[in-house]
């Protein structure tokens, strides 16, 4: 097994959280070479340097596409804005090298889908930064599934809340111009996507809604701007498996931090679990005495892989950036030719192009059959 030859893409909170797990995967798991952190790309020269210092990274550049280039990098970390993704991984992908993106995958299906098509014509490895996923909690729930713990799942309801759009004073960011995508749909609804993905397979046909709380927001030089993204999406879904469920998205909720909520509702019982108490999971199974049924509470410890390779006692829980590392862990895995848990762009695309259901059918009102845009390309 050979070491990796590492580029990093920017440098901001995702860029950061790569970065820290690229630092940390040979030590927390022990059985890989230790990555080479080759070169660093950030909008200038001078910023590139200064968090190559930082980040550990032999090299800086500010100039990406020279990363790319780049004989010595065999795996290119991608985490700048959304609109950048599609343009950076096809041009990585072209030029041989590996890729870990952040999600989504675009801002628009078309450039996904290009991004796919680059994917495969290159043969390499193409994975998305969905590191909710990862948590040892998700692996449990969906071991419990497969163990028929809470039966048949016929309703799926899962919640995504955060503040960092509550204020209407905030001022207008790029999350609020029409470029960066939808709004919440796909900054967050492809998180509930993947989760929905990894513990039932895609969704058949949906129902949905976009709102905007806020018309406006000022701007820093004096006046106010329109809003082009919403805030707010609600979708009733069809999944695969003919389950129901509902996806509930908003970027303005006062007091939510990092809420991923999720309930499971099965014929034999109920999955509770909340992502911003990320290390434990409730559970109600509809057995034993009537009197003393009740939801139980499981906290992560060592016999929830891959937990023990953090932490020797259960119960002191991981981080977010944690699971980061554990992602980290799975893209060296698929790299090295071995099976890995991650979603990839040919499993990528499915999230992507019920997103862009889920838009169309928030404009026209209508149910949308998800299936039925397998080979569609929009405008």
């Amino acid at each position: 097994m050979i070491s990796l030859g590492i580029g990093l893409i920017g440098t901001g909170y995702m860029g950061k959280c790569h970065a820290l797990a690229w630092n940390a995967v040979a030590a927390v798991f022990g059985d890989i070479p230790r990555p080479r952190l080759a070169v660093l790309a950030e909008a200038s020269q001078e910023l590139a340097e200064r968090k190559a210092q930082e980040l550990g990274f032999a090299r800086a550049t500010g100039d990406w596409r020279s990363l790319v280039a780049d004989p010595d990098v065999d795996v290119v970390s991608i985490t700048t804005p959304n609109a950048f993704h599609p343009e950076m991984a096809i041009a990585a992908l072209e030029a041989g090298k590996h890729v870990w993106c952040e999600k989504p995958m675009a801002t628009r299906l078309p450039d996904a889908e290009r991004m796919l098509a680059a994917a495969r014509a290159s043969g390499k490895v193409a994975a998305l930064g969905y590191n909710y996923i990862q948590n040892p909690i998700v692996r449990l729930i969906r071991r419990l599934i497969d163990e028929d713990r809470i039966g048949t799942v016929n309703h799926v309801r899962i919640e995504m809340d955060e503040d960092f759009m509550a204020d209407p004073d905030a001022f207008f960011y790029w999350k609020s111009e029409a470029s960066s995508g939808h709004g919440a749909l796909d900054d967050f609804g492809v998180h509930a996507l993947s989760l929905i993905w990894t513990l039932f397979g895609g969704v058949r046909r949906i129902c949905g809604h976009m709102a905007k709380p806020y018309a406006d927001r000022p701007v820093k030089d004096g006046g106010r701007r329109a809003v082009e993204t919403y805030d707010i999406a609600t979708t009733l879904i069809e999944l695969d498996n003919g389950a129901s469920g509902v996806i509930a998205l908003n970027r303005s909720a006062w007091g939510r931090k990092g809420r991923i909520f999720v309930q499971l509702f099965g014929s034999k019982g109920t999955i509770v679990y909340d992502q911003e108490r990320m290390n434990e999971v409730q559970l109600y199974t509809a057995d034993g005495a009537g009197d003393t049924q009740g939801f139980r509470t499981i906290l992560t410890s060592p016999q929830h892989p891959p937990y023990d390779k953090f932490i020797p006692a259960p119960g002191h829980g991981l981080g977010f950036n944690d699971l980061k590392i554990v992602e980290c862990r799975e893209l060296i895995r698929r790299i090295n030719g071995e099976a890995a848990h991650l979603i990839e762009f040919e499993d990528g695309i499915r999230i992507e192009r019920t997103v862009d259901a889920i838009a169309r059918s928030a404009h026209s009102g209508a149910w949308m059959d998800v299936a039925a845009d397998e080979g569609r390309q929009t405008a």
